[in-house]
């Protein structure tokens, strides 16, 4: 014979509460389109009430630092006097130039708006989290401008960033409907080097552009040392599997200040 109060029996169903109340509802496989309808919503209803309309989305590393937190880091690696962190920490300060170019161009795109009409005006808009997408919204708040975080629940990254304006902070468990979100309102799309999910929120986009399901816009590499070890996309063209005017959609570059004209003259904006 059970032991009931080892075995205890499920608790019913609370079959009386309103549904949208009922989180034990929300939360079954079966309500999944629900879910997939309610982050869609949210974040598109906010930014249009706030009236972000057009972003210039950033991509890259969620784990690079700053130059001043990667030299301290250093530090402390050659007081402990392992190897291996001493030479992590060599690579974090190298690393660290991509974070202050992110930081310089959000700061950039910030203070080329501030004085626009609102319906001109260019919004930085980040996966919301640390390294690139932080240096990007911290540019953006350090040049008086608002700015964008879409946030994904994962482990390693528990919440947003400092500097992502508190009204245009969001959070997604779908990483579909986020990458979605990535590409509605954008104007320009500008990848720093970065890891798997760098590249595969790219990828994506090219193949949008490349197939027409998403409208053209300019698409920027920057750090051409890194992208040019990281992949080739000349193999690509080589072997067939893509177009050589497929090479037009995107563009790798160290200069800033090109990026940002280009970004400008793709817009209207002078």
């Amino acid at each position: 014979m059970s032991d009931s109060k080892n075995n205890p029996a499920p608790e019913a169903p609370n079959s009386y509460l309103l549904a949208f109340k009922d989180d034990d509802f929300l939360t079954r496989r079966e309500t999944r389109g629900i879910r997939l309808q309610l982050e869609m919503l949210k974040p598109d209803m906010q930014q249009t009430a706030m009236g972000v309309e057009r972003t210039v989305v950033v991509f890259g590393s969620a784990r690079f630092r700053s130059h001043d937190d990667a030299t301290a880091q250093l530090a402390q690696a050659r007081t402990g006097g392992d190897a291996e962190e001493i030479a992590k920490a060599e690579q974090g300060v190298r690393n660290a130039h991509h974070y202050e170019q992110a930081r310089a161009f959000g700061r950039m795109v910030a203070e080329g708006c501030k004085d626009l009409p609102a319906k001109d005006q260019l919004i930085v808009c980040t996966g919301g989290g640390p390294g690139i997408m932080e240096a990007a919204n911290r540019g953006a708040s350090e040049g008086g401008g608002r700015s964008v975080g879409l946030s994904i629940e994962l482990p390693f990254e528990e919440k947003p960033n400092p500097y992502v304006s508190p009204d245009l902070s969001f959070r997604f468990h779908y990483f579909a409907i986020r990458k979605m979100h990535f590409v509605m309102r954008a104007q320009a799309l500008v990848a720093f080097p970065g890891g798997f999910g760098t590249f595969d929120e790219l990828f994506e986009v090219l193949t949008l552009i490349q197939t027409t399901k998403a409208q053209r816009v300019p698409v920027y590499l920057v750090g051409v040392d890194y992208w040019s070890r990281v992949w080739n996309p000349q193999v690509l063209v080589e072997q067939g599997t893509i177009s050589k005017t497929d090479l037009d959609l995107f563009v790798t570059t160290d200069d800033l200040s090109a990026v940002w004209a280009g970004i400008r003259s793709f817009n209207g904006l002078g």
